[in-house]
């Protein structure tokens, strides 16, 4: 496994993109430049491990970080746990709400996200 941090040219990258993701549509949405500019559908935390509420950033990545978490990693700043934005192992699982509070899609919109936003990146989960 790969993880990567901030760098400086992350800066300028960070404030072009923003990501909302609504549990309750299942839905992860990326913003560029304050438009929409590609929407995802996602796996949420089932009842008893719910997806925590807020605003977050991305605070590292990870390349291939095995398990279920399929093909990258996109770790959250969010307290209380470990949460992230990462693929599956378990495609089956997109749409309904069975993680333990992560946020999953399907690795290849993961490698895109992945590919597309910095660490910084400004993350809204309502």
């Amino acid at each position: 496994m790969y993880i990567y941090f901030f760098n400086e040219e992350d800066t300028h990258r960070a404030s072009q993109y923003k990501i909302k993701i609504n549990v309750a549509n299942r839905q992860l949405s990326l913003f560029k430049n304050e438009k929409l500019f590609k929407t995802y559908p996602i796996a949420v935390g089932k009842p008893s491990t719910p997806t925590p509420k807020g605003n977050f950033k991305i605070i590292n990545k990870a390349y291939n970080p095995g398990g279920p978490f399929g093909s990258r990693w996109l770790g959250l700043n969010a307290p209380n746990g470990d949460y992230g934005i990462h693929g599956t192992n378990n495609p089956s699982s997109i749409g309904k709400a069975v993680s333990n509070g992560c946020i999953r899609t399907y690795n290849k919109n993961i490698i895109e996200l992945y590919n597309l936003v910095p660490i910084n990146t400004p993350v809204e989960i309502i």
